[in-house]
């Protein structure tokens, strides 16, 4: 591409594919996106992460005339991301997945969007959506707690087809985990962070290759993960509905024991401490993050 001034610098895009051991569906990942980008009046460009594969992987890539970037060893998925925003030579950014599950057609529509948002996520919920039924259950019951705890609707809580600004996450890069949790990671933090996010529904096709998803390990993950995000940033929305439940059961047991029993046992009591430390561990965590922030 010709040599570009700031301004384009800026208006451009990067498209950032990280990749572990995709030999077999990353040429055709590229090709589509390289036809997909093509359309677009802004300058743009493809960087591909190499994460140590095994494979050709980054052979491949290259011979499709695109940037690559290799690790020496796999570090995760998350830290392939983090070295493609890093080295990335626009603003904003685009990330998908090397195996063919998303659709390079809308990553125009993705970055057009972003005019007006923080940033754009291609939900997996259009017409054809190849997702695992084994993987349904913990999925759903992950999102709905993400969306109970962040107060949002949140329709796809870890798509890797995405667009965001370098500069604005550029701020959370700290908190972004280096494995598949990267993506509920920021997701989390831009609602709870009150950042506008646009979800556009896209088809999900069935992968290329082995998935490095491990579900049993990755689901508690994500659970642990959802929590120390919403910590970080509303604490109150993880301690206050623990500490309204203890303080019904408190205020239950100490009317039943006075009124019925006409006496006052120890279960009250211990139930009347768990109730003052939830709420003064969620007064103390508030503070420390407004006093953070």
């Amino acid at each position: 591409m010709s040599q570009m001034s700031e301004r384009d610098l800026v208006a451009g895009f990067t498209v950032v594919v990280p990749a572990y051991n995709e030999e077999t569906s990353i040429a055709d990942v590229l090709r589509d996106l390289k036809s997909s980008v093509d359309r677009s009046e802004r300058p743009w460009e493809i960087l591909v992460v190499d994460d140590g594969s095994t494979d050709g992987t980054a052979q491949v890539a290259r011979a499709a005339g695109v940037r690559v970037v290799v690790h020496d060893v796999n570090l995760g998925y998350g830290a392939s991301l983090k070295t493609g925003i890093r080295r990335a030579s626009h603003d904003v950014i685009v990330t998908t997945d090397a195996d063919s599950t998303y659709p390079a057609a809308v990553v125009l529509d993705l970055v057009n969007a972003m005019d007006s948002v923080d940033m754009v996520v291609a939900a997996r919920t259009g017409e054809r959506v190849h997702i695992p039924f084994f993987r349904k259950p913990a999925k759903w019951i992950l999102r709905k707690l993400a969306e109970f705890l962040a107060g949002v609707e949140i329709p796809d809580l870890n798509s890797g087809l995405r667009c965001f600004s370098k500069s604005t996450i550029e701020d959370y890069m700290h908190l972004l985990p280096n494995g598949f949790s990267f993506t509920t990671t920021i997701t989390l933090a831009y609602h709870a962070d009150s950042r506008l996010v646009r979800y556009v529904p896209i088809n999900y096709e069935k992968r290329l290759g082995a998935s490095k998803i491990r579900p049993f390990r990755d689901t508690y993950k994500f659970l642990l993960l959802i929590l120390r995000t919403v910590m970080y940033f509303d604490p109150m929305r993880v301690f206050m509905p623990p500490a309204l439940v203890s303080l019904f059961i408190t205020a239950a047991t100490l009317g039943y024991e006075i009124v019925w029993l006409r006496n006052l046992a120890e279960k009250s009591l211990i139930w009347l401490m768990i109730t003052i430390l939830l709420f003064g561990m969620a007064l103390l965590a508030d503070l420390i993050v407004r006093r953070r922030n």
